[in-house]
């Protein structure tokens, strides 16, 4: 039972990361109707940056933090103001080429500023752990499972009781009639893009953080939250989070229990699990658990 406990707090926390990268992706997806393939570049230039913040100028952690979500939140707005606002009209398919375009633009750039090697974020919890009664419990994860849950109920505030929130559930729900009334839809998409880059930004953190260190495969992240984000459903916030969840505790329990009762099935099968679980969901629910059903008449 303890090591069953040990796994569940495990994953919830690899399950609140993935939300939180999956996030990203779907207030993109609401606001835009795209696909954001860079999502794993915001996620990596975020944790760089906190650590160039952090370790070269000096700055208290949970400063640097807020600090890196600004900047990044800023590059977001940036990218869909100079590169995506020229896309408006052009295939789905060529503006997700061009997402894909941006993550090895911004890669290249941040190994070129900071190299290939792995660095210390230089967080104040490193490899501690506690005790919750028999089961030990990093703090790293913990401050995950909090940080997450943060951002969740800022999600909900917003959406529900900002001007801007509404604005943009409105956009979502209807683009043509959001601009009839008077919303500013371009204004609308460079907030949901800077949105997903201060959430991308606390996602790398936490990956990089408790001894992880800054690399640059923590880019990587944002294919693997990619089942928790089809799973939710692309258009659901909600979704993203208990689709993250699943599939983080899925992977979690999958790593600790198969190698012992299913061998046969190899090493390594945690990883291609989620993946599982995603595809016998969308043959039961094509449009993800929580995701908007299309009705098309013909």
């Amino acid at each position: 039972m303890t090591n069953f406990l040990q796994l569940c707090f495990a994953g919830l926390a690899l399950g609140a990361l993935y939300a939180l990268v999956a996030l990203g992706f779907v207030v993109i997806y609401k606001a835009t109707g795209v696909i954001n393939f860079a999502q794993g570049g915001l996620v990596l230039l975020g944790a760089y940056l906190t650590y160039n913040f952090r370790q070269t100028w000096g700055l208290p952690f949970f400063l640097c933090i807020p600090l890196a979500m600004i900047a990044c939140a800023l590059v977001g707005a940036a990218v869909e103001r100079f590169v995506l606002r020229w896309m408006v009209g052009q295939p789905a398919f060529a503006v997700i080429m061009v997402t894909i375009g941006l993550l090895f633009v911004i890669e290249q750039i941040v190994t070129g500023v900071w190299g290939f090697d792995r660095l210390n974020m230089g967080d104040p919890w490193g490899i501690r752990a506690v005790e919750l009664g028999d089961v030990v419990v990093a703090v790293k994860d913990i401050w995950t499972v909090v940080f997450a849950a943060a951002v969740m109920l800022a999600f909900f505030l917003f959406f529900r009781y900002s001007n801007l929130g509404v604005a943009m559930r409105a956009t979502a729900f209807d683009q043509e009639a959001a601009i009839a009334q008077g919303i500013s839809a371009r204004r609308i998409f460079a907030l949901s893009w800077a949105i997903a880059g201060a959430v991308a930004t606390l996602a790398g953190v936490m990956l990089a953080s408790g001894g992880g260190g800054v690399r640059p495969d923590i880019q990587y992240i944002a294919l693997l939250a990619f089942p928790a984000i089809i799973l939710g459903g692309l258009d659901s916030p909600a979704g993203a989070v208990v689709g993250g969840i699943i599939i983080g505790l899925t992977q979690t329990l999958t790593a600790g229990y198969q190698p012992t009762h299913f061998p046969e099935l190899g090493t390594g099968f945690s990883a291609v699990m989620p993946y599982f679980v995603m595809i016998v969901i969308l043959m039961v629910r094509p449009y993800g658990l929580f995701g908007t059903k299309e009705v098309r008449r013909v």
